[in-house]
């Protein structure tokens, strides 16, 4: 069932994507991914579009009803405790990513200063190790959060290789991809919205 969920929340989270692409996502190999989504496809939940695969209606419905079961098995109070301390790495995450963008706020970083860069990217690493206590947390409240550690440390292992793209490319499982997804995971486990959260200037 873990598996089912992970891959259903990531084709919603992904929109259309390929079978290569939403096995990482959903922590599963190759394989396995392909397994659960021909499952998934006879069931009607996922539907293919050329060689993407998405969310049917029904399977967005099967998603909610999913969430909504896992939600009453985690304890609520421990959740919003653990939400609270993961903002305030949220709102540091946001300030780094916007550095990483910007240079004075104004100027695009065209990472052509590597000592700048380098930098950031050591703060992220700092930021990775306050917050990975907080992150296992969340993992011992729900379990379904266990594939987040390896998503994170893949990302930060590729940007401290020189593969800077991975800090915030939208396209690809970057740091900033995870972070996203992890955040939309939490605010549902949490009972919010995401229009409350971004209204309280929240949203990741």
């Amino acid at each position: 069932m873990t598996d089912r969920i992970r891959l259903l929340q990531a084709l919603r989270l992904k929109g259309r994507v390929t079978a290569e692409d939403v096995a990482p996502a959903a922590g599963l190999n190759p394989d396995a991914a392909t397994s659960v989504l021909a499952d998934l496809a006879a069931a009607g939940l996922v539907e293919s579009v050329r060689d993407r695969r998405k969310l049917t209606a029904d399977g967005r419905a099967e998603l909610d009803a999913l969430l909504a079961e896992e939600r009453k098995g985690v304890d609520q109070a421990a959740i919003t405790a653990a939400y609270h301390e993961f903002d305030e790495h949220n709102r540091a995450f946001k300030e780094l990513v916007t550095r990483w963008q910007l240079r004075d706020d104004t100027t695009p970083n065209d990472h052509t200063d590597p000592a700048y860069d380098a930098v950031v990217i050591a703060e992220l690493a700092a930021l990775h190790a306050r917050f990975r206590p907080v992150l296992d947390r969340f993992v011992a409240l729900a379990p379904r959060l266990g594939h987040y550690p390896q998503r994170f440390a893949a990302a930060l292992e590729r940007i401290e290789a020189g593969e800077h793209s991975w800090f915030a490319r939208p396209l690809v499982d970057s740091y900033h991809t995870v972070w996203f997804e992890l955040h939309e995971d939490l605010i549902g486990l949490a009972g919010l919205s995401r229009t409350a959260e971004a209204a309280a200037g929240r949203a990741s």
